[in-house]
């Protein structure tokens, strides 16, 4: 009976910390003492669970969870910065699919049927393969040929229909079987689901994904009665929708256009004779170290070429030697991933007051000398707002355009993730920066 109370006792205080996490990961200002709960309370977590394990088979168990964490540490200490979205993807599968085998496990060890087995197996396979369907969109957006795209709605339709029947079967017979052809009927749904989403949505996929192996983990939970998997998974089901609702509303879209109005929002874009301005590094400085306001728009060029360091060093010397005042834009879905840019600028130690959000910059823009785009292309995009083509017309941008001038530091005038031209290469008041971000940056510091 103690042990029994002591194992509630750190269960609860376990969870406790989870919820502090969630709160703390809110802001950037707190996110590093979030993250600490976080850790704080998995560890503990397990520390619980090894109370408890099965005398036969604890030295298994052992031995199969420190592979895990040392793969883990590893992993995490190699992974780049640039691969984050990808690591996240094959994380919320992993997830998925411990619910899909935990739920298999159960019924083996005659757990019998229940309405929480086959809830953490359908959302846990739909979790597992619409994440891994993500990690090979976000690795290689064009690997999946159009006429699988194609077959998208047919397929998702099937496997939706399929889904729903195994479930009748499984609620009505208690058959293996029927639970068995469930796994399946969800893995393909979760494929069905996720492949013919448009590279711009990924983001919001993810969230979702990142959803279903939440409410998983904790329709699992309440299969075998585990408190710490019962409210850890509600708290991760819960955050994912909330943060994609965000998400969809900073895009100005609906789950079910990301998901069936999408498709690879490939565009057919139109020819033009419109030619952008080349300038340089020294132009660029000259124009900054006379300005009022200048505003940094980081993008995903920033995170592959490394260049937040440069930034806030940029951003040191406007300030302090020549009195320039200096901000950051951050779109909601800048990157490859909810928050990517601010984990970058974070990692830089730039301040946190001088980062703001869409709604909150946007007025700023039109009394901006200098608008300083570093990679970014889609949440800079005007076309968002003026053309019904475009497959990102409706989605809330950054306005860049209304500063006095623009400096766009690309490596080259393609297009972004959604593949859609940015009519703003070939305004007036923009000029292309062409090189690396990093580098570009460096230049301009010299030169200041």
């Amino acid at each position: 009976m103690i042990a029994h109370n002591l194992l509630y006792i750190i269960y609860f205080i376990s969870a406790l910390l989870f919820i502090g996490a969630t709160q703390g990961l809110a802001t950037p200002k707190t996110a590093l003492r979030g993250n600490n709960f976080g850790i704080s309370g998995m560890v503990l977590a397990v520390f619980a669970t090894l109370l408890v394990l099965p005398t036969r088979n604890d030295l298994g168990i052992l031995l199969f969870g420190l592979l895990a964490a040392l793969v883990g540490v590893f992993w995490a200490n190699k992974v780049q910065i640039t691969k984050l979205a990808q690591m996240i993807a094959l994380l919320n599968g992993f997830g998925g699919l411990s619910s899909v085998l935990v739920a298999l496990a159960q019924l083996v060890g005659g757990k019998g049927y229940s309405f929480d087995l086959a809830l953490g197996i359908t959302a846990g396979g739909i979790a597992f393969s619409g994440s891994m369907v993500a990690y090979v969109k976000f690795q290689a957006p064009n690997f999946l040929p159009d006429q699988f795209v194609k077959l998208r709605h047919f397929i998702t339709i099937l496997s939706f229909a399929a889904t729903i029947f195994f479930w009748a079967l499984f609620a009505v017979y208690h058959q293996t079987n029927a639970l068995l052809m469930l796994s399946a009927a969800s893995l393909v749904f979760g494929f069905g689901l996720t492949f013919g989403v448009g590279g711009a949505d990924m983001p919001i996929v993810i969230s979702l994904l990142n959803s279903c192996s939440g409410f998983a983990a904790s329709a699992i939970g309440f299969s075998f009665s585990n408190i710490v998997l019962i409210i850890t998974g509600a708290i991760v089901g819960t955050s994912g929708l909330v943060l994609s609702h965000k998400m969809t509303k900073a895009m100005n879209k609906s789950v079910s256009q990301v998901f069936f109005g999408g498709g690879q929002n490939k565009q057919k874009l139109a020819q033009t004779n419109q030619i952008a301005k080349v300038s340089s590094p020294a132009d660029a400085a000259f124009l900054m170290q006379n300005a009022n306001l200048v505003i940094i728009v980081p993008g995903y060029g920033m995170a592959v070429s490394g260049a937040q360091h440069a930034l806030k060093t940029l951003a040191g010397i406007l300030e302090n030697k020549y009195h320039v005042r200096v901000k950051f834009a951050i779109h909601p879905v800048a990157g490859r991933m909810p928050g990517h840019m601010n984990v970058l600028l974070a990692e830089a130690k730039i301040d946190y007051d001088k980062v703001f959000l869409l709604d909150d910059i946007n007025p700023d823009f039109e009394t901006a000398d200098v608008a300083y785009v570093v990679g970014a292309n889609d949440i800079t995009n005007p076309a968002a707002k003026t053309d019904p083509s475009s497959p990102l017309f409706g989605m809330p941008v950054l306005d860049v355009f209304k500063a006095k001038t623009v400096f766009f530091v690309k490596r080259s005038s393609g297009t972004g993730y959604s593949g859609a031209q940015n009519p703003l290469f070939f305004a007036e008041n923009t000029m292309m920066l062409y090189g690396d971000a990093k580098k570009v940056t460096e230049e301009i510091i010299a030169d200041l």
